[in-house]
């Protein structure tokens, strides 16, 4: 009767189940449509899969929740106790020299589990902690070096943003000197085109008195030389005569 009712229990939760995975696929059918195609991909990416529970520690915990559906919060233990008692009677598991060694060993196993457990298990997390601790250090000091090199290259950067304005500073300077340069020739050929120009004033100044005091000499010459002695005579006793009516005038 037990046995019939757990089936018949089965059965119906599994009728109800179904039903509510169909109303359930199309009650979110809409919404499975709506969604965009960021989310899907979100959803289908792979995640973190976190280790399931046991009892016991070494029996899964979905054994004992596929037996609550159908024999109760009981069904687990009362199978495993019935099924051992079985193998046993049934001499399908011998209890020989072997089992109790097993047993022996599993009641060692967990009275060092018990007693020894908790230092071994702070031991190894202090020494996890220990380890995990050189690694963040050697990882710190490596960030540390990293940052430096940064630091030291956006100050290179920098260094060479000044050496551009010193480039074109020298530029601007040179610049400036082949002006200077070039105004000096200029005042180089400005003055030597003066000079000569000068020079060249100052020949033909010196060529025109040459020649007016060339043409001047010639000109007395002539004009002495057109004099005759009776004339030279003549010519004073008249400056002579004019000098004394001036004088009683």
């Amino acid at each position: 009767m037990l046995s019939r009712a757990a089936i018949l229990s089965g059965q119906n939760s599994r009728a109800l189940m179904a039903l509510c995975r169909a109303t359930g696929t199309s009650a979110t059918s809409n919404a499975a449509a709506a969604a965009d195609t960021p989310a899907r991909s979100t959803a289908l990416r792979p995640q973190r899969q976190e280790p399931g529970k046991v009892r016991l520690g070494f029996v899964p915990e979905e054994w004992f929740q596929a037996f609550y559906n159908k024999t109760g919060v009981t069904g687990p233990y009362a199978f495993a106790f019935t099924l051992s008692t079985y193998l046993v009677s049934k001499e399908i598991y011998v209890l020989e020299h072997e089992y109790y060694t097993g047993l022996s060993i599993l009641i060692l196993w967990t009275y060092g589990i018990k007693k020894y457990g908790p230092k071994v298990s702070a031991w190894l997390d202090n020494d996890i902690d220990n380890y995990e601790k050189e690694w963040n250090y050697g990882r710190k000091n490596e960030k540390e070096v990293l940052q430096t090199q940064i630091a030291n290259e956006e100050k290179l950067q920098w260094s060479i943003e000044g050496q551009n304005l010193l480039l074109a500073a020298k530029r601007e300077n040179v610049a400036l000197q082949l002006e200077a340069n070039y105004r000096e020739r200029l005042l180089t050929a400005y003055q030597a085109v003066k000079n000569r120009l000068e020079y060249q004033v100052e020949k033909t100044n010196a060529e025109r008195r040459i020649a007016q005091k060339n043409l001047i000499e010639y000109v007395v010459a002539r004009v002495k030389s057109s004099i005759t002695p009776d004339q030279e005579k003549q010519n004073i006793n008249k400056c002579i005569s004019d000098l004394a009516l001036l004088s009683k005038a």
